[in-house]
């Protein structure tokens, strides 16, 4: 059997992988709603990750506090290491991070839950039965990464600057009401939102990514193990390719 080129298999899986997410995006507004899939989702995508998530943002912010002040002492930046901190870790870190973090976890939890029902015909006895695997099963994960990613975003940006102040009372001898001043006075809520803002993107192709890497994986275990490196590798090359151009369009909307 002839072998496609590099280009024509990347763009028909990149197409197979748009349609997917159309088809999900579609079923996300039809009847019936499965409200208990979405809460078990949500747990097992959002709770669990909360704990990786808060330690990768406190230590990043305190990193980014140290590295700042050591970096230019002579400038009094310490001075402004709250605004530094506060908008590296909200506009840019805190997302992107949590997306690598958090998202490789869940993206290559998906790809190995759905990849071992494939492989055990798991989803074909699903088609017998006439219900739709993108409905009962991608749906409800897609709605969960939408939900909780902007939640751990959230609370991975409080955390981080909350490690950014930790350095600056203790290693810099700042006061905390100087420090959280600092931040609230050049933080704009243009900042939060589009922190914010790249997370429902990310979250969307976290799931689609190790969604559709699941459902195609072939070859028992074996083919299981190299879809869920696949999807930790392309969802990365997502998250920070997604990341560049969605901050030149909000630099362009601001």
């Amino acid at each position: 059997m002839k072998r496609r080129l590099p280009l024509a298999h990347f763009l028909d899986e990149a197409g197979r992988m748009a349609g997917l997410g159309v088809q999900a995006l579609g079923e996300m507004l039809t009847r019936p709603f499965e409200v208990r899939l979405w809460i078990r989702e949500m747990e097992q995508i959002g709770v669990r990750s909360l704990g990786v998530a808060a330690i990768a943002t406190i230590f990043t912010g305190m990193v980014l506090a140290l590295q700042t002040a050591y970096s230019l002492p002579g400038l009094g930046v310490k001075y402004y290491i709250g605004t530094v901190v506060s908008k590296s870790i909200i506009r840019e870190l805190g997302p992107v991070l949590i997306a690598l973090v958090v998202g490789g976890r869940i993206a290559a939890g998906m790809t190995a839950e759905l990849g071992t029902m494939k492989v055990t015909e798991q989803i074909d006895a699903l088609r017998a039965m006439a219900a739709d695997p993108v409905k009962k099963l991608v749906v409800p994960k897609l709605i969960a990464a939408l939900v909780m990613l902007p939640l751990l975003t959230i609370i991975g940006d409080l955390l981080g600057v909350m490690g950014g102040m930790i350095i600056g009372v203790y290693q810099l001898d700042l006061t905390p009401g100087f420090y959280y001043n600092d931040v609230l006075t050049d933080l704009t809520l243009e900042d939060i939102f589009s922190g914010i803002g790249k997370s429902f993107f990310f979250a969307f192709w976290i799931t689609i990514v190790g969604c559709y890497n699941g459902l195609t994986a072939r070859g028992g275990a074996d083919g299981v193990g190299r879809a869920t490196t696949n999807t930790v590798v392309v969802a990365a090359i997502l998250v920070l390719v997604t990341d560049f151009f969605l901050t030149k369009l909000f630099h362009f909307l601001a």
